[in-house]
């Protein structure tokens, strides 16, 4: 039997500048992170079926805290830092990179990572040092090639085919998949692959807001 989340009651907790100022180290958390201006708000927004869970901006980098959202209990989404945008000072960066990578490797109840990357500009160096660490931590990755609406159905293909080509370089668990907050395109996916990640928190019947199928 699996179980299928109602990602419409997710909700927005907390926001901390680094994971010393994060609740409790338990349950199952899924991370959300990529570059300034991939569409990580957009996707979130996308998910839960609300406008405005995750505050979208049209200036790069704006996301400078892990914000934490409840989606059921004992299962949180992490909306990370946006990173790799130039006009943030190189303080503030290594600070994000700092904090980003210590919730990676040290976060014992990180489950699964999401990484979003616009199609039109995928496997950046940030992208890629970011697929490594979750590699590296044994943490499964979902790739998502966002705003996959903006090229057409052919160019799509072949750029899907080729990041999922050059993804087995990294020898671990990456998945990828084309999405669009626009269009719905990948939605589905997504949901079904954090279900399966957060799987492990809910008994079986014994969630309100989830349902058997």
């Amino acid at each position: 039997m699996s179980v299928k989340i109602n990602y419409q009651n997710t909700h927005f907790i907390t926001s901390a500048p680094d994971i010393r100022h994060l609740p409790e180290d338990q349950g199952i958390e899924i991370a959300f992170a990529g570059r300034s201006n991939a569409g990580k708000s957009s996707a979130l927004n996308r998910l839960a079926n609300q406008k405005s869970l995750a505050k979208t901006s049209k200036t790069p980098g704006r996301t400078q805290l892990i914000n934490l959202f409840k989606v059921t209990e004992d299962c949180h989404i992490v909306d990370l830092p946006g990173y790799g945008f130039a006009q943030v000072p190189i303080e503030m960066k290594k600070k994000w990179q700092k904090s980003l990578g210590e919730y990676l490797q040290k976060r014992q109840c990180l489950n699964g990572l999401v990484v979003l990357m616009d199609i039109r500009h995928p496997m950046k160096d940030l992208d890629q040092q970011l697929i490594h660490w979750a590699v590296e931590s044994h943490i499964p990755v979902q790739v998502l090639l966002t705003k996959a609406d903006k090229l057409k159905s052919g160019a799509r293909k072949a750029q899907l085919l080729k990041i999922r080509e050059a993804s087995l370089a990294f020898c671990g668990d990456v998945s990828v998949d084309l999405f669009s907050s626009l269009s719905g395109i990948g939605v589905d996916t997504l949901r079904n692959k954090l279900d399966s990640w957060f799987s492990p928190a809910l008994t079986s019947g014994s969630d309100p807001d989830a349902d058997e199928v």
